[in-house]
């Protein structure tokens, strides 16, 4: 493979994507919604048996949010939805001062909403008010349009982006099984789109001093792998795909229980599909129809 140079890998994603006024969002064009949508159904076609659908919103309840721990551990990445509060008049003084030159974001109060930062987190308390979780365990298909504050904008790493998930509820032996058993099924996936990948052990971006020791004892316990692609280089490719056990991080968090009161243990596959998505431009061109035929076929393109 002959490996991308900024310059050509901005020439496609500017073919592929409409850049918005704001660093990281993007307008999707024709070409690139019919991969997004030939790899979900590819996605789908790999989904286990009783695995239950959900499609969430790109925003969640702030207070399940503060919960599940996200704010502790990664602050940094957080979006909060702002409204203008205040009586009628209130507002329209803000907003005739904006005609005068003066600033009317200083009028915002957050509201109970946070912007969604993974299609998985609605799940738990989801599941926790169902009551103990079967012996046989839980799968679940879950989808979101997803926003993290990233701090470079290089292209490729996307504000608002969409994910899939599925994610496992169980024993810890069910759940780490469960992780097991995609990893391969990742791996046959990305050789049926043709990627050049490789599987590493990985960390989650946890916030400041304590979040390095996390980062450290997570890669040491093998906890989080990513699927890596050389959209921007072999030497420092994307994530594309992420394979996670949370142990009972979520079980303790939401008092997920299995029958008999042990607390359960989750675990989750992510696909990010605009990072395959561009990855795949990236790697085969902008012709589809010149794209490897079972990558096509894969596709139904």
């Amino acid at each position: 493979m002959n490996y991308h140079n900024k310059n050509r890998l901005e020439s496609i994603a500017n073919a592929v994507l409409h850049p918005t006024s704001a660093n990281g969002v993007f307008g999707r064009t024709a070409p690139f919604e019919r991969v997004i949508d030939g790899l979900s159904a590819l996605i789908t076609r790999l989904r286990e048996p009783d695995t239950e659908i959900m499609n969430f919103p790109p925003v969640m309840s702030r207070a399940l949010l503060e919960k599940s721990g996200y704010l502790h551990s990664f602050p940094h990445l957080l979006g909060c939805v702002s409204c203008l509060h205040g009586e009628e008049g209130d507002i329209r003084a803000l907003v005739e001062q904006r005609n005068g030159g003066q600033d009317w974001v200083s009028g915002l109060a957050a509201t109970d909403l946070v912007l969604t930062p993974a299609a998985c987190y609605p799940i738990y308390p989801i599941v926790a008010d169902r009551g103990p979780v079967s012996t046989k365990g839980l799968r679940f298909d879950v989808a979101s349009y997803c926003f993290r504050r990233e701090a470079t904008h290089e292209v490729g790493r996307l504000q608002s982006f969409r994910m899939r998930e599925y994610v496992y509820v169980g024993t810890p032996d069910q759940s780490t099984e469960f992780r097991a058993r995609w990893m391969p099924r990742a791996e046959e996936l990305a050789k049926s789109l043709s990627l050049p990948y490789r599987l590493e052990a990985a960390s989650d971006p946890f916030f400041g001093r304590a979040g390095k020791i996390m980062a450290r004892s997570q890669v040491e316990q093998a906890l989080k792998f990513e699927l890596l692609i050389p959209v921007h280089s072999e030497k420092e490719p994307t994530a594309c795909m992420s394979f996670n056990c949370h142990r009972d991080h979520f079980g303790t968090t939401w008092g997920l229980q299995l029958e008999g009161g042990a607390v359960a243990h989750t675990a989750c596959v992510a696909f990010g599909l605009d990072r395959l998505t561009l990855a795949l431009f990236a790697t085969h061109g902008l012709d589809m129809q010149a794209w490897p035929a079972i990558t096509r076929e894969a596709l139904s393109i």
